[in-house]
């Protein structure tokens, strides 16, 4: 089972916490609580402290004087420690004569320190840190990348943006990253999540100061399983939600059977499917409502998922004219008016891939992919819409942006296959239609989309429709936490 709801805050935020907290504190006492847990966390990554080789990477700020403070408590374990000094002259004097008295030393050739080290303490930069590594440390990270020892980020790893997960040049690539106080954004988002390896949070009193609402959050088992609609004794298939797929053409029939395939699984009541692709829909699923051209006349619904394999044929715009939440994707957002879709009256998910997400944002997927947080807030701010950008890490930020960004933790690469996205449409339709709201809708399928996928294989490749079979068996996991 997975821990509580990780919450990430922005540096502003984590730094105001700090300055209240050192005001009540002795001096010094804030960082001593950061290394002990760095420390600790370094420890239990060795076979044994006694005789390990350590170096740190010490920069100029209080991020290298964590990493010294945390090498005294090391070199005292009989660990050989010794200090590689970016800048001599702004090393953090206390950390470095402590750090002396305790045995360790500051080392007159760093890279073959590093070639014989166990363990590599990233001290250069910390949350303030911005455009990448400097150019006297982009050796130094690539050698102690290079040097099989294991690297761990102090706080963060050097070189990232930690409001924003932006890699903007060169930057650590750490085994893991030991945090102090709270989550940083981009710890959770891609592109500087892929730096941070295996996360440790150090509690060191901030979490009373910190407001109750973070900038980021990813949700886990227990968050997802309380949000899962469970059918009453009087339930009937109507009640627990019906959810129309408006998806498929002669060129993309799967399509449509995928989005179905994910809307069944899912949850709902029931499923009505209009498009061209009916046959192919009731080869697969004999129990889905078939109805004819147009939308309009397929009976009530509860909310509506459409675009999936949809071509260029018509009905978008009649779906958003409708009353009920709405799930766009895939060909339903060529083109996407962001007028029509700001004057509904009823919620809208938009569930773009960064390709798509780049062409409503007018801007090219490298800009979506090396921004991903940037991006989901431009676009729910621009449509007036809840929005999933799925992706490496998938993110979904609401139409209003008063409530955290939802950041998916159980995405899986393998699940880049085709038609994994309309499987995911399907799903967060059904729970449109089961009355989540779209932010609960959209990261709870996500979640589930995720888990279904590491049930059906970590380590191997996996189909779209794998998939949306084993998503009653995430279902089920994450109810039981």
């Amino acid at each position: 089972m997975l821990l509580s709801m990780r919450h990430a805050y922005s540096v502003d935020t984590v730094r105001a916490a700090e300055a209240e907290l050192m005001a009540a504190l002795p001096e010094g006492a804030l960082m001593r609580r950061a290394a002990a847990g760095l420390a600790a966390a370094v420890a239990g990554l060795l076979p044994r402290v006694s005789g390990a080789r350590v170096v740190l990477l010490v920069g100029s700020g209080d991020n290298g004087g964590d990493a010294l403070y945390a090498g005294v408590r090391l070199a005292r374990r009989g660990a050989g420690v010794s200090a590689v000094l970016l800048d001599p002259d702004r090393a953090h004097r206390g950390g470095l004569a402590a750090l002396q008295a305790a045995g360790g030393r500051v080392a007159e050739d760093p890279f073959g320190v590093l070639a014989a080290a166990d363990v590599v303490l990233d001290g250069i930069t910390g949350i303030g840190g911005h455009g990448g590594l400097r150019p006297d440390a982009v050796p130094l990270a690539r050698a102690a990348r290079g040097s099989g020892a294991t690297v761990v980020a102090v706080d963060l790893p050097s070189g990232v943006e930690a409001d924003t997960g932006e890699v903007r040049g060169e930057a650590v690539r750490a085994d893991a990253t030991v945090t102090f106080g709270a989550y940083k954004p981009a710890l959770l988002v891609d592109p500087a999540h892929q730096h941070a390896g295996a996360l440790r949070l150090v509690d060191i009193g901030l979490g009373p100061l910190l407001p109750s609402a973070p900038d980021l959050e990813a949700l886990q088992h227990a968050d997802v399983g309380g949000m899962l609609p469970v059918p009453a004794p009087e339930s009937d298939k109507y009640r627990r939600g019906v959810v129309g797929v408006v998806a498929g053409s002669a060129r993309y029939p799967g399509a449509a059977v995928l989005a179905v395939a994910g809307a069944v699984h899912g949850g709902a009541g029931a499923v009505r499917y209009v498009g061209p692709v009916a046959d192919a829909v009731l080869a697969r699923f004999p129990e889905v409502l078939v109805h004819g051209w147009p939308p309009s006349r397929a009976g009530r619904v509860q909310a509506w998922v459409v675009g999936p394999g949809l071509g260029d044929a018509p009905g978008v715009a009649e779906v958003l004219e409708s009353d009920v939440p709405v799930l766009v994707d895939a060909d339903g957002l060529r083109g996407l008016d962001p007028a029509a879709v700001r004057v509904r009256s009823a919620p809208t998910l938009l569930t773009p891939h960064a390709g798509e997400a780049a062409a409503l944002l007018g801007v090219d997927r490298g800009e979506v992919e090396a921004a991903r947080l940037g991006a989901v807030r431009s676009l729910a701010a621009t449509y007036g819409a809840t929005v999933l950008l799925k992706g490496s890490t998938t993110l979904v930020a609401d139409a209003e942006g008063s409530r955290p960004v939802r950041v998916n933790p159980t995405g899986t690469s393998w699940l880049a296959t085709a038609g994994s996205g309309d499987v995911l449409s399907g799903l967060a339709g059904s729970l449109l239609a089961a009355g989540l709201d779209p932010l609960d809708a959209g990261s709870a399928a996500a979640y589930l989309h995720g888990l279904a996928a590491r049930l059906v294989s970590l380590d191997a490749p996996v189909s779209a429709r794998d998939v949306a079979a084993a998503i009653p068996r995430a279902w089920r996991d994450t109810r039981r936490s």
